[in-house]
């Protein structure tokens, strides 16, 4: 899924009004799975000016990249992120650690050939599904559109529960990330067009 589908879902499922730590904690967990790549990739394209065409071909089934995915998007690592903050009653660090889950969870079934070892440390076995999020060959024309809707459903439902203006305008800026992402990946593609 695209990264703020995944902060979308789970602030639907843990955020709550009036409670800015469980909130902050429901989209950070979101978000860390990806938080990586985003680094890893903004540094290779802005930093080091490679290709976008050799970072996401290339880079991003190194074995140094997929060193980082196999903690930043295990099961295993974050379950026991969940068991510890649950042993101390850390209830945002539950939020955290469950928002994380939640992505991973969601993504597990939605990468064909760009998946992560989720099962890591006791397996570096990727699941290669028959179905992707944003490759048209796995399906894409019918998961991208019900993974737009569900976003906008969610968006819709956020912006009852949540009355201030600074709410109600992070959870537009989160819907129109995703909304229009194809923009952005145009936009960093367009010079491997050149």
């Amino acid at each position: 899924m695209n990264t703020p589908a995944h902060v979308i879902f789970a602030t639907a499922a843990f955020a709550r009004p009036y409670d800015r730590k469980r909130t902050f904690a429901a989209m950070a967990g979101a978000l860390a799975p990806d938080l990586s790549l985003y680094l890893m990739a903004a540094t290779s394209l802005y930093v080091l000016g490679l290709s976008p065409n050799y970072v996401f071909n290339t880079l991003y089934f190194s074995d140094a990249w997929q060193q980082v995915f196999k903690v930043d998007n295990s099961f295993l690592v974050w379950g026991a992120g969940f068991a510890l903050a649950w042993w101390y009653q850390a209830r945002n660090g539950m939020v955290f650690a469950a928002s994380g889950l939640m992505h991973l969870a969601l993504d597990f079934p939605l990468h064909h050939d760009d998946g992560r070892p989720h099962f890591w440390p006791i397996s570096d076995w990727v699941f290669q599904s028959p179905i992707s999020y944003w490759d048209r060959a796995h399906h894409a024309t019918i998961v991208g559109p019900i993974e737009m809707a569900l976003s906008a459903l969610f968006c819709v439902i956020l912006m009852l529960r949540f009355s201030s203006l600074r709410s109600r305008l992070l959870i537009g800026a989160l819907a129109v990330l995703q909304l229009f992402p194809v923009f952005i990946w145009m936009f960093i593609f367009a010079s491997d067009a050149v």
